[in-house]
């Protein structure tokens, strides 16, 4: 969603934020007051338990958050061509556009993939998602990644990883992009797999790096437990 101008994660989470769009999302207790609202020391204390620090996501892996609900099976919020655990209080909505038309049509699709489930941390205390972007099948995850990566803004330090999903063969990127939303580049990581039917990527979005590293064990529960669905 970033990409050359209209493809941009940071102006998808702020305009998510704003007006509580994509996903046609989390309206009263669930995006606004009443949503639970970390303090600075619990962020700081998740990042730290994470093994991230502050100022951004670092390459050693967060543990993974507790076991929640499964999603993306048959009677979910989101029917997925996989499935994996969500930690809890992490709230999934299914994302559904109408047609080429439809607002929200240019902000859920990136590459050769589109959003099919966004996954919100605010009732966590962070600000962020989690996000299922789906292909067709016969894509390779590394050039499902390759093409998504290349439609973000300004990508760089971009280092892709041969890595396990549960038990699926996966590849994760991870990548730094820039905005002038933000005071220093922003860490940047998603994995893919190949579903019978098609790749998929999930990507970890936070508002901000401190958002970011407060998410990773959620990410890491999602991707130690993937499995077809």
């Amino acid at each position: 969603m970033r990409g050359t101008g209209r493809h941009s994660t940071a102006g998808m989470v702020a305009a998510a934020l704003a007006v509580g769009v994509l996903a046609g999302c989390s309206s009263g207790a669930e995006s606004g007051a009443g949503a639970a609202t970390a303090t600075p020391a619990a962020k700081k204390s998740a990042a730290k338990k994470s093994g991230v620090k502050k100022s951004g996501v670092k390459k050693s892996e967060a543990k993974a958050a507790p076991k929640g609900r499964s999603l993306g099976g048959s009677g979910t919020a989101c029917v997925m061509p996989v499935s994996f655990d969500l930690a809890p209080d992490w709230k999934p909505k299914a994302i559904t556009v109408s047609g080429p038309d439809d607002p929200l049509a240019d902000l859920t699709e990136q590459g050769t993939v589109k959003t099919v489930c966004e996954i919100d941390a605010k009732p966590t205390g962070y600000v962020g998602f989690m996000r299922v972007w789906t292909g067709e099948p016969g894509a390779t995850p590394r050039k499902t990644l390759e093409a998504f990566v290349a439609e973000e803004r300004k990508a760089s330090k971009i280092t892709y990883s041969e890595i396990k999903a549960g038990a699926l063969p996966a590849v994760e990127v991870r990548y730094t992009t820039e905005s002038a939303l933000w005071d220093e580049p922003q860490q940047e990581q998603a994995f893919a797999v190949a579903a019978p039917d098609g790749v998929v990527i999930v990507q970890l979005g936070g508002l901000d790096n401190q958002e970011s590293a407060g998410m990773l064990p959620g990410y890491e529960l999602a991707r130690k437990t993937v499995r077809a669905s």
